[in-house]
């Protein structure tokens, strides 16, 4: 009987469990250190070419995803019948699909933020400089004018102007506070997704679990579309917002377009803080 014990001992020992579960899945299989915080100003960055090239990358992104997705839009609202188009669903797709193959693209070069409220939630957790940032949001505003210019161009002036040119508005029935509501938590919903797939910390507690971070994000946007564009048509993003709507130029695109400034930044903002404090306040061990 003492020998069997002896047997189990040595076995148990042996074969450990190879996913460790609860406490013990929190400790790396590498060692973790925290990437200093990014300085206010970075005056270098300014001679130097990857700087440019991140903003050119960041143009481009953004330009692309304003031309897929509006003009997906304009092919849903202009057909006579929506069962003859891909919908809703199909909107939402292609604006998470787009984020999906964007951040992939462009995540080496400029990190992928192709939003405003990205980098200004990332800005906050001092993952990038002032310069940077503000570097960045120009070129994403850009992009996205250029986007929704060339869809225009497609579709015809008269066409273009007829359905609502893809920018964003209130929808009858809900009020300004619920459309700056809906973007509030529609961009947390993003902004903290893109915060806990890039999670250098995450990465090694967990490198147990594979992860292509543009996914969850790319997911991320679609759900936050299925849910929000019958109330506001799903802004989350400012530069998507504005392309679309200094392209469209009809007062009732301006009226309610502070919303889609306000809403989407104070979610970036709550979403930072949220995972900067809360989140990454988890003690974390390292071996």
């Amino acid at each position: 009987m003492e020998g069997k014990e002896e047997d189990v001992r040595l076995g148990a020992n042996k074969f450990r469990e190879r996913q460790p579960i609860g406490t013990a899945a929190q400790v790396p299989d590498k060692d973790y250190e925290e990437p200093p915080p990014a300085p206010l100003f970075e005056p270098s960055e300014l001679s130097s070419w990857s700087f440019y090239r991140a903003g050119i990358a960041e143009f481009i992104a953004t330009f692309l995803f304003l031309y897929v997705s509006v003009l997906t839009v304009m092919g849903v609202v202009k057909s006579p019948t929506k069962c003859g188009t891909v919908g809703i669903q199909g909107i939402a797709w292609a604006f998470g699909g787009m984020i999906f193959a964007l951040v992939y693209c462009t995540a080496g070069i400029s990190g992928g933020h192709i939003n405003p409220a990205v980098t200004f939630g990332l800005f906050l957790a001092r993952k990038l400089s002032l310069t940077r940032a503000l570097y960045y949001m120009v070129m994403q505003c850009l992009g996205a004018i250029c986007g929704a210019g060339v869809v225009r161009g497609f579709e015809g002036g008269n066409q273009y102007k007829l359905n609502g040119g893809g920018a964003n508005t209130i929808a009858h029935g809900y009020t300004k506070g619920d459309g700056l509501g809906a973007e509030i938590v529609g961009t947390f919903v993003l902004v903290y997704t893109v915060f806990s797939a890039t999670d250098a910390k995450r990465s090694a507690r967990d490198s147990h679990v594979p992860i292509l971070a543009p996914l969850p994000i790319g997911f991320a946007v679609f759900l936050v579309h299925l849910a929000t564009i019958p109330i506001t048509g799903t802004g989350i993003n400012p530069a998507r917002s504005l392309g679309a709507a200094i392209i469209y130029n009809k007062d009732h695109a301006w009226d309610d377009h502070w919303v889609f400034w306000v809403g989407p930044f104070i979610g970036a903002a709550l979403a930072a803080l949220y995972h900067q404090v809360v989140i990454r306040a988890i003690p974390f061990k390292n071996r």
